[in-house]
């Protein structure tokens, strides 16, 4: 893949002897389009020098021939949801579990984070009704933000729920201000997308939500009932709504290839965990770049019963990986996808150039002068890699 960056420039080596910020000598700097062993200075949260060397000055960190890497870009987690509801109707305080959920990333790695937050709520008497709560977080989190109380930069994902009964109504309380970052399309209607096995979603809805057989079946009709009143308005005012706040739009469980030209047709940057090989083809067709999940990588296979990741990466059809629900797997997978194409930097661009360059951002995701110092140290093991350290604009949070 080619880089749609400049090569770094490489100057003298790193000398932070008379200032207080940061070099990290002797290191494998896991680079663009290759690996080399040298030192990264980074001065005032931005990479100052990129140097080719095997020296270690006074005041550098030695490396011991460890790693350098560029910070994880995380577009897709439902993690802070995680610790908003540790259990089941558990209710636990918003900044106490952002803060949480902020250190559980820094600590793996990641330190550009776009937090998924659901908007489009469902009121029912049913078990595994959602309730409106994206508003009152992203102020808590902007606050949070503005505050400086966060290790890692976090932005705002919106997970549109077109088959919902207050969409518009919850997408229109947010405005240009937010800086909203994605705003993604998600049609979670039974018997489609990622629950065409309903098998897999009743035992997903059952033990997440506790139903017995009559509430599921009666959640899979009201589902159903949802989508044939909402789902083509929510979509065409989602997208509508996307343009407005100036936010990149993602597809999400694209199934099909009809799914996928909806989604060209509607300027979809990127397709979230498309669910076919056909989907992901699609997608290469359209310029659309695919995201898949760390755990389905991981694991081997999709718990939905979709397509493997490790099949769109076999196949050239993987550009983007998110942590989704294990953010300790967004690292793993970068060295997972190192063994299977045999190649360090196109792996580790899935979880730091690509999804950068997906969301727009131009300031990070790779290791360049004039970026941001946002940098691990990782030691490879041969089980798996130990992140020894990270950086966020030059300041160690991990």
């Amino acid at each position: 893949m080619n880089s749609p960056f400049p090569a770094p420039t490489f100057t003298k080596s790193c000398d932070t002897s008379t200032t207080n910020d940061i070099c990290l000598a002797n290191a494998q700097l896991v680079l663009a389009d290759q690996v080399l062993t040298g030192s990264i200075t980074i001065e005032q949260g931005v990479i100052t020098d990129i140097a080719e060397d095997d020296v270690v000055p006074n005041g550098a960190v030695d490396c011991a021939g460890d790693l350098v890497l560029p910070g994880l870009v995380e577009l897709h987690t439902d993690n802070v949801e995680r610790h908003m509801e540790p259990r089941p109707k558990v209710d636990w305080p918003h900044l106490p579990a952002l803060l949480a959920h902020d250190a559980e990333l820094a600590s793996t790695g990641i330190t550009t984070v776009f937090d998924a937050m659901r908007v489009g709520s469902i009121y029912s008497s049913q078990k595994g009704q959602y309730v409106e709560y994206a508003r009152t977080l992203a102020n808590e989190l902007l606050a949070a933000r503005a505050e400086g109380l966060f290790k890692i930069s976090h932005f705002l994902h919106l997970r549109a729920e077109i088959c919902s009964e207050t969409l518009l109504e919850e997408l229109a309380t947010f405005s240009v201000d937010d800086r909203v970052g994605i705003v993604s399309l998600m049609d979670h209607t039974p018997g489609q997308r990622q629950f065409r096995d309903l098998t897999a979603l009743k035992t997903y809805v059952a033990k997440k939500r506790g139903m017995n057989d009559t509430e599921f079946a009666e959640h899979v009709e009201n589902q159903i009932n949802l989508q044939k009143r909402y789902g083509a308005k929510h979509e065409v005012g989602a997208v509508n709504e996307a343009k407005r706040l100036g936010a990149v739009l993602a597809s999400h469980d694209d199934t099909t290839g009809e799914h996928v030209a909806t989604s060209a047709k509607n300027g979809v940057g990127y397709a979230e965990f498309p669910t076919t090989v056909e989907a992901a083809q699609a997608c290469r067709a359209h310029g659309i770049a695919v995201m898949m999940g760390a755990p389905n990588l991981i694991r081997g296979g999709s718990h939905s019963g979709n397509v493997a990741a490790e099949d769109l990466a076999n196949a050239n059809l993987l550009d983007i990986v998110s942590s989704d629900y294990v953010p300790s797997a967004l690292l793993l997978s970068a060295f997972h996808l190192a063994k299977t194409w045999n190649d360090v930097p196109r792996a580790v661009a899935t979880v730091t150039r690509n999804p950068a360059k997906a969301a727009g951002l131009t300031d990070r995701g790779q290791l360049e002068v004039g970026l941001r110092g946002d940098v691990l140290r990782v030691h490879q093991n041969r089980k798996a890699p130990i992140l020894r350290n990270v950086w966020s604009q030059g300041r160690q949070v991990g």
